[in-house]
């Protein structure tokens, strides 16, 4: 391994080490990161650090402090709902363009055959579906819409995705025991479906409006967890830096 791809690996590593310790809630919000420390558990340099610092200042994860350095940014209620409205509105932009401007054979096939895909998660009863499987595929639909749209955008829905509960996937696998949670997925897998059809028949209207709604089950699990059933608090760590 020559210099320059041992760097890149040491600040990839700085990235998501520091990434995880946010997201799994052993960095509380407001604290402020000590970059010894973080070097120290992480096994790397301050070097790479710093820069996977710069870099979830910019996903949103921490904030620089006036005097210097940087602090895990707490998020309000509103800040969780924003972020999945925002990729709602970004999605939605993606498959209206991918609409207009028409998509090729080849990739709409891609897409087909990962609904199928999906359809055999899901399996025909709820308390029978191969939910590990379901939550992969669904990442992976995900993605693949998103791509369908320009290097631009695809690359802002993957920021703001970065951010805690904004991802499509951001509560699944946290809910895999609750039945009329995997009741709901029918529904998106509906969803699903419609979106790609919409893009299919160039339908950019219906495309935008359908991933818009599709984001909302983010924002309703979301609601779920800290309105109905606070049981599951504990099974997403990163709730700890909702606040207020």
């Amino acid at each position: 391994m020559n210099a320059s791809s041992d760097r890149a690996g040491q600040s990839q590593r700085a990235l998501m080490g520091v990434r995880d310790l946010i997201i799994c809630g052993e960095i509380p919000a407001h604290a402020r990161l000590s970059e010894v420390a973080l070097a120290e558990r992480l096994g790397i340099s301050r070097t790479p650090l710093r820069s996977a610092l710069a870099r979830l200042e910019q996903e949103g994860l921490v904030e620089a402090i006036p005097t210097g350095g940087y602090a895990v940014r707490g998020f309000t209620r509103e800040d969780v709902t924003d972020a999945i409205e925002l990729r709602g509105v970004l999605e939605g932009t993606a498959l209206r363009l991918a609409a207009e401007r028409g998509v090729d054979t080849g990739r709409m096939d891609g897409l087909k055959l990962l609904l199928a895909e999906l359809d055999e998660a899901l399996g025909v009863v709820a308390e029978s579906m191969d939910f590990e499987r379901y939550v992969t595929l669904n990442a992976e639909l995900h993605t693949r819409l998103w791509g369908l749209a320009s290097q631009t955008i695809q690359r802002e829905i993957e920021r703001v995705t970065s951010l805690p509960f904004a991802s499509p996937s951001a509560f699944l696998n946290k809910q895999a025991d609750v039945l009329a949670f995997r009741r709901s997925l029918y529904g998106a897998q509906d969803q699903h479906r419609a979106m790609v059809q919409a893009v299919e028949r160039r339908e950019g209207a219906r495309a935008e409006a359908l991933a818009r709604e599709h984001a909302m089950l983010a924002r309703q699990n979301l609601e779920f967890v800290l309105d109905e059933d606070r049981s599951l608090i504990r099974r997403v760590p990163a709730l700890s830096l909702v606040v207020g």
